[in-house]
This record gives C-alpha cells, structure tokens and sequence, in this order.
C-alpha cells in the first residue's frame, strides 16, 4: 500500500479497511474476485471495526461493575434458576414492552451476575444500558439536590431504554431515597402510557 493511500485512508477514518486492506488485496488477487466483491469484503471490515469500536464505547456509558456474559454463567452453581426465563429476558422483548423485572433472592445466588449480563445482551442488541448500585442512584440525587436540584440526574436515569438498578435492600438507605426510586421507575411508565 502506497504512502498516499494509507494517508487517504486515515483522513477519512477508515480504520477497519486500513488494517485489513494488505490482507484483502492479496485473497482478492488470489481468488480472482471481482471489484464488487472485493469492494463489498473490505467494507464488511470497516463496518466490524466500526461496530466492535461502538460496542466498547457503549459498555464503558453502561458503567457495569464487570463485564459479565450468559455464557460464562455457571447455571450449576444455582439450580434453581431457570436458564429458559433469563435467555426469554435476553431476547430484549421485555424491553420493547417496557416491562420492569425484579430479580430477589439473599445475596450471593447470582443476581448481579444475571443482572450484568442481560445488560451486555441488551447493549449488543442496540439498547442504551445504564447500571448503577442504588447507592450510586441516591448519591447521585443527594448531591445533585444539594447543587440546586435533580432534573439533571433524573434525565440521566430516564435516558436509557434499560436501567439496571443492583444492591437493592443491602442497607438503610437515606431519606427521600424511595422518591428518587420511585420517580425513575414510575415516570418511563407514565411516559409510555402517554404515546
């Protein structure tokens, strides 16, 4: 590849092309293909690199505690838990219902874990996933009250199409606290009554 192209490239941001295109002019060349279907491979390229790029960029905005995956949960270590209900809430179909799920059970069975997981499958699938500790909700609302008040936190806790609230009944929590939980889990629903 020539300094001119390479150059090209990189001023029109074509990141995924640019790291395969060595690769794909020499199966291009030899395996005979045509100009579309040499255009059309690195294409595909750029778009993975783009896709896989957003991806990344949309697990750090989800602010998971770890990043957990369906297929690394061990379904041995709690029976009890039925695979078919949590792959049923991975197809997402809850949250084009906007239907809320609560997950109980003592700590330790699972839940986070579960938790975390449908996050990630919900964020491949195209959904804004945000996940906080309801610590992290009240502190976030006691300290954007104490700074004037909480329209900013509550647009933040409204944006996403799936907020994952974990730790709930860990610990006392302050005042005012079931009002803030309240108005985050209440309004989505009074908005989506509404369209």
């Amino acid at each position: 590849m020539n300094d001119a192209l390479r150059s090209a490239l990189k001023q029109l941001r074509l990141s995924g092309l640019l790291e395969s295109l060595e690769v794909r002019l020499q199966e291009a060349a030899g395996h005979a293909l045509s100009h579309v279907e040499f255009l059309e491979l690195i294409l595909q390229d750029e778009l993975a690199v783009r896709g896989d790029r957003q991806l990344r960029r949309r697990v750090l905005a989800a602010q998971f505690r770890e990043l957990k995956t369906l297929e690394d949960f061990d379904w041995s270590f709690n029976p009890s838990i039925k695979r078919k209900q949590i792959y049923d809430l991975a197809s997402g179909r809850f949250i084009r219902e906007t239907r809320d799920v609560l997950f109980l059970g003592p700590p330790g069975v699972g839940k986070s874990f579960l938790v975390q997981a449908l996050g990630y499958q919900a964020l491949k699938a195209g959904f804004v996933v945000l996940y906080r500790s309801i610590f992290d909700v009240v502190r976030d609302f006691l300290r954007d009250e104490a700074l004037g008040g909480e329209d900013k936190v509550l647009a933040h806790y409204l944006k996403p199409d799936l907020l994952l609230i974990d730790d709930m009944g860990m610990k006392q929590l302050p005042k005012r606290s079931g009002e803030y939980l309240f108005e985050i889990i209440m309004r989505p629903l009074r908005n989506a009554g509404r369209r």
